[in-house]
């Protein structure tokens, strides 16, 4: 299979030459890598085109997380399979992108993603993220799974992911105009045309953040306000409350080892994240003002026709 590999990148900083030393490392290197660049102001761009990478620049204003994914998955069409990552993401192991490749070897799946481990730098809460939402098992999960696991059935992260092309396109791509999880709602859709969706344990990158309360309450309220605006994805998959209480109960487990503090820092970031939440599912009913004051993306509500 070709394989294509699509990179978004912003100031990536100095931990984009550890990435493209980790990419240069791989057994299976992609036939053809795109970094589509919104105009950084660093050396991100140059160092690219020094490691012979395809780069093409944007304006910031244009970047666009479904659609400059969509306008990638165009330019890459002599791929069969394109693995998206962000330029945060480091491949762990020499063999990272052959053994997410390897999915593909089922006709029935569409898409798959890999493991996230933390950096060497995380929080225990970072730590305990990735511990919860990159558990060390394989699996492979289709549309009839969402009765036994709800919303968790369709995540998936297109920090390290990889997409059979002709299906993702024969269902219009990534979605445009997206606010946020872009990667999510692609899943979505192609569990529901009856396509199975792999995760791959042993395929692993380092990905991490260590968010202030105040940035996870803004990635909520961004959640909150894209579950407001694709109802059919909470009405299809289920709600997500019910998976919430069980990533808080895991996590206040998870900080005891810890001491008092960090299970303080958890019961802050929980709280944060829950009125964050609620807070953007009502973001219709709120000011364009104030959910640019309230989101992670404050530039996706001043384009026209957003809520």
């Amino acid at each position: 299979m070709r394989l294509g590999l699509l990179v978004p990148t912003l100031d990536a900083g100095p931990r984009w030459v550890d990435w493209l030393a980790a990419l240069a490392s791989q057994t299976r290197q992609p036939d053809r890598t795109l970094v589509i660049d919104s105009s950084s102001s660093d050396q991100t761009a140059e160092l690219a085109r020094d490691a012979g990478l395809e780069v093409c620049s944007i304006a910031r204003a244009d970047f666009d997380h479904g659609g400059t994914r969509l306008w990638g998955l165009q330019q890459l069409h002599d791929c069969e399979v394109v693995v998206c990552m962000t330029q945060d993401a480091l491949l762990s192991s020499p063999d990272a992108l052959a053994r997410l490749l390897a999915a593909f070897e089922q006709t029935d799946v569409a898409a798959a993603y890999g493991r996230q481990l933390p950096h060497h730098d995380a929080t225990p809460l970072a730590t305990h993220a990735r511990q919860f939402n990159y558990p060390a098992r394989s699996h492979v999960v289709s549309y009839a799974d969402r009765q036994q696991l709800g919303i968790k059935t369709a995540f998936c992260s297109n920090s390290f992911s990889a997409w059979r092309r002709r299906d993702l396109m024969a269902l219009g791509g990534f979605p445009q105009r997206t606010l946020l999880a872009e990667d999510m709602l692609a899943c979505a859709r192609l569990l529901q045309a009856g396509f199975r969706v792999a995760y791959v344990a042993d395929a692993c990158v380092a990905h991490s953040h260590n968010y202030p309360a105040t940035a996870e309450f803004r990635r909520y309220f961004d959640t909150g306000a894209l579950h407001a605006g694709e109802p059919w994805l909470l009405h299809s998959f289920g709600q997500v409350s019910g998976e919430g209480l069980r990533y808080v109960r895991s996590e206040w487990r998870s900080m005891r080892m810890h001491g008092r503090i960090w299970q303080w820092r958890s019961l802050k970031a929980s709280g944060m994240k829950w009125l964050g939440y609620q807070l953007g599912k009502r973001s219709r009913q709120l000011p364009r003002w104030l959910c640019q004051r309230l989101s992670m993306h404050p530039r996706w509500w001043q384009a026209p026709g957003r809520p």
